[in-house]
C-alpha cells in the first residue's frame, strides 16, 4: 500500500512539473513595463533597444511600443510580445528605452492609437515597426520578420522608427 500511496504522489509530482514547465517558459511574454530612458544612457551592459521614433503626428492618444523576437513564430503573433511600453504620444519626436532579454535578434512594433480607444482604426490611427519597412496592399501592413529583425548584442543598440498613418 505504501509502494502504490509513493507511486501515486510521484505520478503527481511529475505531472505538476510537465504542467509547470509551459507556465515558466510563457512568463518571458507580454511583460508591461515602463519607459526608463535610463536604461539605456547608464551604459550598464545590459542589452536594450533606444528608439528614436519620428514623425509622431499629434499630442493626443497613445503609443504603444511592443518588442518581439525576430522570428516568423513570434514576430506579431498575438500573445508573443516580450515586452510593451505605453506613452502618451508627443507630436514629432519621441525616445523610448526597451530592454530585451538576452543578445539575440529582435523586432519592435509600435502602434499610434490617436483616440486612445484601444482599437485599431485603420483611418486614423499610425503605427511603424524596426527597419521601417514598405507597408502596403501586398503584405497587408504585416510585413515579415526578415524585413524588421535586427541585431542586439550586449549593450544598447539604437534604431530609428518613421511612423506612418493611413
Amino acid at each position: 500500500m505504501t509502494t502504490k500511496l509513493s507511486t501515486v504522489i510521484s505520478a503527481a509530482a511529475a505531472t505538476a512539473m510537465v504542467f509547470a514547465i509551459p507556465t515558466a517558459a510563457q512568463a518571458q511574454y507580454r511583460q508591461t513595463i515602463s519607459n526608463n530612458p535610463a536604461k539605456c544612457q547608464s551604459g550598464g551592459g545590459k542589452p536594450a533597444v533606444w528608439i528614436t521614433i519620428n514623425n509622431v503626428s499629434a499630442s493626443r492618444g497613445t503609443l504603444r511600443v511592443q518588442s518581439y523576437r525576430g522570428t516568423s513564430a513570434d514576430w506579431l503573433k498575438k500573445g508573443r510580445w516580450l515586452s510593451r511600453i505605453e506613452l502618451p504620444a508627443r507630436a514629432g519626436q519621441m525616445n523610448v528605452c526597451m530592454p530585451v532579454p538576452e543578445a539575440g535578434t529582435y523586432a519592435i512594433a509600435i502602434r499610434h492609437d490617436l483616440n486612445g480607444n484601444g482599437d485599431t482604426d485603420l483611418r486614423e490611427d499610425g503605427g511603424g515597426m524596426s527597419n521601417n519597412p514598405s507597408i502596403n496592399i501586398f503584405n497587408l501592413g504585416k510585413p515579415s520578420h526578415t524585413k524588421t529583425a535586427f541585431s542586439v548584442g550586449n549593450g544598447v543598440k539604437s534604431i530609428t522608427i518613421n511612423m506612418r498613418y493611413w
